[in-house]
């Protein structure tokens, strides 16, 4: 097998694992390709490198592809999404301020308790200034989504402001934002510093939200169909490796590299192992389902998880909400993943639409070689998306 070379990208982020297990794990050298990685300092850095053919794929935010297919972000092109590579994996924080004026309110609510920390913010009576790593992201998404259910007027009546997750500690620090939703390790990282609490993970929100995709411009996948599955079926792989216990704490060393993440494994792996502090005093939460890199078929790209991104935006933004779920769906390439994944050991669901919302428990499903259990993926709210419902 001859060796070729793919660039592709990432955010240092605990969930770039399976890009960077891929390469580190052997995983694409057994698939006969020289995978070089690039970091990059913004998601929007990150994209247009990829528009522009600097790089052939990347670790990118689920709702970027949908944005992008929508003529959303000032960047028209097509960009696929090949498969999943996480699931959830993010938190909400507040500044040390924040923290003390919501103990001064009321007490602090439960970790776990979406709909009571939710209603704690909207307490205060103020827009507060929320740091997200875009504008289009699960991030965002969540946030409207959380907060609107609960009844507070979004986005109107919320100030959400785009800052790298990198620097969101450095934001929160200097009062440039009251509160964040981003990707560990760097909601910890405030934590760790001393300028912010964790409020909650993105899980109680969602259960099962689609975080991150292994992204390639459509063109590529179109006329670079082995390249394509090679690293695809590189990346699976690694998203396999990274599901099992034993392998978490050679994650976390490879992950703290200063080309990856230069943060120490210590902090790395509160997300690799759900087990979250959450105050700088030390508090600890246990957090099932924190970070899922395959387990309940999560690299499977669903049409339906794209439909609802595309829901989401269209009712914010004012497009028609069935021409966007039928732009994003075309984009998630469950096509390329049923056919590069077929010589692998890969479950591949009989339908490639779901209800989302509907499974408070794992269900089995039919597969195309018998049973797959799913994961739960219910909203807080328990309302249920009908990627098929017309308008």
């Amino acid at each position: 097998m001859s060796t070729i070379e793919i660039n592709a990208g990432f955010i240092p982020l605990v969930d770039a694992a399976p890009l960077i297990i891929a390469r580190e794990m052997g995983f694409a050298e057994e698939e006969g390709l020289s995978l070089i990685l690039h970091s990059a300092p913004s998601w929007s850095t990150l994209r247009d490198r990829l528009v522009v053919g600097q790089i052939q794929a990347a670790h990118m935010l689920a709702p970027v592809p949908v944005a992008m297919a929508l003529g959303l972000g000032g960047i028209a092109d097509r960009i696929d999404v090949l498969q999943v590579t996480s699931v959830n994996g993010s938190v909400v924080g507040v500044s040390t301020a924040v923290a003390q004026e919501l103990r001064a309110k009321a007490n602090m609510p439960g970790f776990l308790d979406a709909r009571a920390a939710g209603q704690a913010l909207i307490s205060l009576g103020r827009p507060l200034r929320i740091g997200v790593p875009f504008p289009f992201s699960m991030h965002a998404e969540l946030l409207y989504y959380w907060l609107g259910a609960l009844g507070l007027s979004v986005p109107q009546s919320l100030d959400v402001r785009t800052v790298p997750p990198q620097l969101m500690a450095d934001a929160i620090s200097a009062d440039e934002i009251d509160a964040f939703c981003v990707g560990e390790p760097w909601g910890s990282i405030a934590v760790e510093n001393g300028v912010g609490e964790l409020l909650l993970p993105t899980c109680t929100i969602r259960s099962s939200a689609p975080e991150k995709v292994l992204a390639m411009r459509h063109d590529y996948a179109q006329t670079q169909p082995d390249e394509t599955g090679r690293l695809m079926r590189a990346v699976w792989r690694a998203c396999r490796w990274l599901a099992q216990p034993a392998n978490r704490i050679t994650t976390a060393e490879i992950l703290q590299r200063p080309a990856y993440l230069g943060v120490p494994s210590e902090i790395i792996d509160r997300a690799l192992s759900g087990q979250l502090v959450t105050t700088s005093n030390g508090h600890e939460q246990r957090v099932d389902g924190f970070l899922e890199f395959f387990a309940g078929a999560a690299t499977f790209p669903w049409k339906s998880q794209g439909a609802w991104i595309a829901a989401q935006l269209a009712a914010r933004v004012g497009l028609d909400r069935d021409t966007a779920m039928t732009a994003a769906k075309a984009i998630f390439r469950t096509d390329l993943y049923r056919d590069h994944l077929a010589s692998t050991t890969a479950e591949m669901p009989g339908a490639s639409e779901k209800l989302e919302g509907a499974l408070s428990v794992p269900t089995a499903v039919a597969s195309e070689s018998g049973q797959l259990t799913l994961a739960p993926d219910r909203f807080f709210d328990g309302r249920i998306f009908d990627p098929s419902a017309k308008n």
